[in-house]
């Protein structure tokens, strides 16, 4: 095969896949060998492929390849979630732009549009993966709404509400008036905004007084119903059973005393609107107070808006404050900073509303998945720092509002009979739950025709909470081969901001479901983010495309660039130059190859340098392999890389080949190539994680190789036992070999020309090394001598000191005046230093740290004139 002269990732990326896939590599069935599972945490179906994407996926490949190579089954499961409300907004978007409103469709109808939008648009990400080189089981794609999928959703839902688990209420929710449905409290997002806070004049019945209260919704007035004081604020007290005038709308609202309402703050009246409040509505409640809602499902006002019906709320908000002021019911406005609530798809502000909602109990099933990760150390999360996050979530969790008002998802499998508020059962099909509807009433002449499913369909998260035990069939089959072989799983790999919408929704669904964690570790990346530290996104446009980014480095160059610089948990500052440092380094590995590829060799004996240097390389290896699995272990992904990078950048390829490599245009022995060859297809083993690419390609270039010796399925280095002695004496070598080539750089002595080199304290030095120096140092020996040396230039290694013999070397009356040059430009220096420590006035007042300063840079001096001196004696 005949070898390139560059290496060429576009060329040869998609040759591997096609081969990897070809071969069917990545699949896994079960067998009797050790499972090594990961389900992939499942992009939205509209996604694409983002920066975040590419270091998740790329730290999940890294995992996989590795337990591959260890011999593991390996079996990574790729797979989409439905994002039901993200999906459900594209589609009615699309719609719209053909002139069709979702509300002029049947439910049929819709799907109809969602499905065609899915398989047009949707899985676009998963072949962007493959860009990436992930080497998931393709086979095992799976979607959330799959059919088993959803029968697994469904069967789950009436399992729960069989236990009693899952209840319907009329509760106050968060509301998405873009998106029309309801959200949990985990799908919002809390931000400090600017607003005011406007001061309203409420008449008292009766009489001309008024009383003041603050809001920061003017609007939400046209849906109060009472006013709240304290019991034990005397400035109040004459208030005690009046009532007051709603500004505007004109509605007469009971004055109610209750404790809850602070004293000190505002104006210390409270505003009661139990509709739009979520404190609000426990106070109505207490004090059987009437429910005004006074929004439509989009935050247009409603018919209680009088008129501002049909105009939105933020609209309102500009001409009701207007209106208030005219009429001289706006005392005043300040500025006022407050906590608003978004919707974390969407973005829209969140509006508490009243509604019929299904729920589950969390209490009870979150205390086995706390204890796990807190208590009994069966699930570990890295880094350690996010237990804290998990146990603050779990402890003060809240039930779980799973119900949203949306089409495309499970629809709630809840069928209405009758007007009853009770009037209903909950069943995995129409059949079944005609069968109980018919028990349930008693009233065997139901019939399907009687039956009413609950229109809303389930929170997506409902359907991913199971994923690691759906995708193996272990809901609707229970014990079946593979559900009992893949899991638990072993990592999961994801974002910290899905630690409760998803981690600890699946470890509560695990234990619930199969009595045992889904997985044992949990790996959580940093977000990646700008050298501007600012979170990547496209409303900034400071995410690079993802597949750019691939074509211009290549893959491999694009999965180096980004894990160098990415500690779990801690975010990553993107920089594209990490890229081109990956690119460099993909080129450095290619042309060691070529490099090695171009030895002759003949039937010679092997050099004593070329022995100890591969002796030495293996024994560095060793000692290497057992710091990246330490690394492994505590899922340092970066730090595993990093010691990969040092150990062929800097000991392969910048000392090993320098030690093994033949004189010019001379043959260099089997033995030692051999060796070479082998030590390189051990560093390609450690590389192909991360490198999946360019190591196949070297690895089949190395060798005509069969398909069950592709490097995707070879067997990954097994541990030795590092000779310590032999790598400390070696960097002992090193360090006499820099000492040599300062010397030369220094002095401008050509690397061809044969040095001598003199060493006191022999003894101190390993003399293996003695021919790898003269090697490297290209010296012409190493003789000892008993005392420091005339007419030489010297350094020190450790307690040795090594003289090499100038004359003839350099152009000595040259360096004589360079040397007297320096040393009266530093005795100027010196002098001048001096000058300003022997001012009193200075040292009296400069700062502490600035005197310190200058008698460094005096000692400093003094040092450098003592050496410059010696050398000029040691010139003559």
């Amino acid at each position: 095969m005949e070898i390139p002269s560059k290496y060429e990732p576009n060329r040869i990326e998609e040759h591997w896949y096609d081969y990897w896939m070809k071969n069917r590599f990545f699949h896994s069935k079960p067998d009797d060998r050790e499972p090594y599972t990961i389900v992939i945490p499942p992009p939205n179906v509209t996604g694409v492929l983002h920066m975040g994407h590419m270091l998740n996926n790329t730290i999940q490949d890294v995992l996989i390849r590795k337990a591959r190579l260890q011999g593991k089954n390996a079996c990574w499961v790729p797979g989409m979630d439905h994002a039901s409300i993200a999906t459900e907004a594209k589609v009615v978007d699309k719609l719209k732009q053909k002139g069709i409103s979702k509300s002029d469709l049947t439910r049929e109808e819709f799907l109809k549009h969602a499905w065609a939008w899915t398989d047009e648009y949707g899985g676009v990400i998963l072949e962007q993966l493959k860009k990436l080189g992930c080497s998931c089981d393709w086979e095992r794609t799976k979607f959330t709404m799959d059919d088993d999928m959803s029968a697994s959703v469904i069967k789950v839902f009436v399992d729960l509400y069989e236990k009693g688990l899952i209840y319907r209420g009329f509760r106050m929710v968060n509301w998405d008036p873009e998106a029309k449905t309801t959200l949990s409290d985990e799908e919002v997002n809390y931000e400090e905004r600017q607003g005011l806070l406007y001061h309203l004049a409420y008449g008292i019945e009766g009489s001309d007084e008024k009383v003041t209260i603050a809001t920061t919704r003017p609007e939400t007035i046209l849906g109060d119903t009472a006013i709240c004081i304290n019991p034990n604020d005397e400035r109040y007290i004459h208030l005690r059973g009046k009532k007051a005038i709603v500004p505007i709308c004109g509605r007469v609202i009971p004055i109610i005393e209750d404790e809850y309402v602070d004293i000190e703050f505002g104006t210390g009246c409270l505003k009661v609107t139990p509709a739009h409040d979520e404190n609000d509505k426990n106070l109505g409640d207490k004090h059987n107070l009437e429910v005004v809602d006074i929004f439509n499902a989009d935050a247009s006002l409603n018919s209680y808006g009088l008129h501002y019906k049909g105009k939105d709320r933020f609209a309102v908000r500009k001409e009701i404050a207007k209106e208030l002021d005219e009429k001289g019911h706006l005392v005043k406005t300040e500025q006022h900073i407050n906590k608003v609530g978004t919707s974390e798809r969407t973005k829209a502000v969140i509006e508490p509303r009243l509604s019929d909602q299904w729920f589950l109990k969390m209490e009870n099933l979150a205390k086995p998945a706390l204890d796990a990760v807190l208590n009994t150390g069966d699930i570990k999360l890295f880094p350690k720092k996010f237990e804290n996050t998990y146990r603050h979530w779990m402890e003060n969790i809240r039930d779980w509002n799973i119900s949203r008002q949306l089409w495309w998802g499970q629809q709630i499998p809840a069928f209405y009979y009758g007007e009853g508020k009770d009037d209903f059962v909950v069943a995995e099909s129409p059949e079944k739950a005609l069968e109980k509807a018919r028990s349930k009433s008693q009233d065997p002449n139901l019939g399907f025709e009687d039956l009413n499913q609950d229109s809303d369909v389930l929170d997506t998260w409902f359907s991913s909470w199971l994923w690691p035990i759906s995708v193996f069939g272990g809901i609707m089959e229970p014990n079946n081969e593979e559900v009992n072989y893949y899991y638990p799983t072993n990592d999961l790999v994801t974002g910290p901001d899905i630690l409760f919408f998803w981690v600890a929704r699946m470890i509560i669904a695990g234990y619930e479901f199969k009595g045992e964690r889904p997985y044992e570790n949990v790996y959580l990346t940093g977000l990646v983010r700008d050298k501007q530290r600012r979170k990547m996104s496209k409303s900034l446009g400071n995410s690079p495309d993802a597949l750019k980014l691939i074509e211009n480095y290549g893959a491999d160059a694009v999965r180096v660039g980004l894990l160098l610089s990415s500690a779990a948990g801690n975010d990553l500052m993107f920089d594209e130059a990490l890229c081109q440092q990956g690119k460099n380094f993909a080129n450095k590995i290619w042309n060691a190859f070529r490099l090695i590829k171009g030895w002759e060799t003949a039937k010679i004996e092997q050099p004593e340098a070329a022995k100890i240097g591969l002796e030495w390389y293996a024994a560095k290896f060793d000692r290497t392999l057992a710091e990246i699995e330490d690394h492994y272990s505590k899922y340092r992904i970066s730090d595993a890389l990093m010691a990969i990078y040092k150990l062929v950048w800097d000991d392969f390829c910048s000392w090993l080949l320098e030690i093994v490599k033949p004189s010019y245009q001379k043959p260099i022995d089997e033995g030692t190539l051999a060796k070479v060859i082998y030590l390189f297809e051990q560093n390609l083993k450690l590389l192909h994680p991360f490198m999946p690419f360019l190591t196949e390609e070297i690895w089949q270039h190395i060798a005509n190789r069969t398909t069950e010796e592709a490097l995707c399925v070879a067997t990954w280095p097994k541990m030795g036992k590092s000779d310590a002695t032999l790598i400390s004496d070696f960097d002992f070598a090193t360090e006499i070999v820099s000492g040599i080539r300062n010397i030369r750089k220094e002095k401008n002595i050509p690397n061809k020309e044969v040095l001598e080199l003199f060493e006191l304290n022999p003894e101190d030095k390993p003399d293996r090394m003695d021919a790898l120096i003269v090697k490297l140092g290209n010296i012409s020996g190493i003789k000892s001598t008993d005392i420091a040396m005339d007419g030489t230039l010297s350094f020190r290694v450790k307690s040795n000191e090594y003289f090499i013999p100038i004359a003839g070397a350099i152009d000595v009356k040259a360096e004589i005046e360079k040397i007297n040059e320096e040393l009266a430009y530093t005795k100027g220096f010196l002098k001048s230093v001096q000058k300003k420590l022997s001012n009193e006035r200075f040292v009296s007042n400069a700062p502490q740290q600035v005197v310190d300063i200058e008698r460094k840079k005096a000692a400093d001096a003094e040092a450098k004139i003592e050496t410059l001196e010696k050398s000029l004696v040691s010139l003559g």
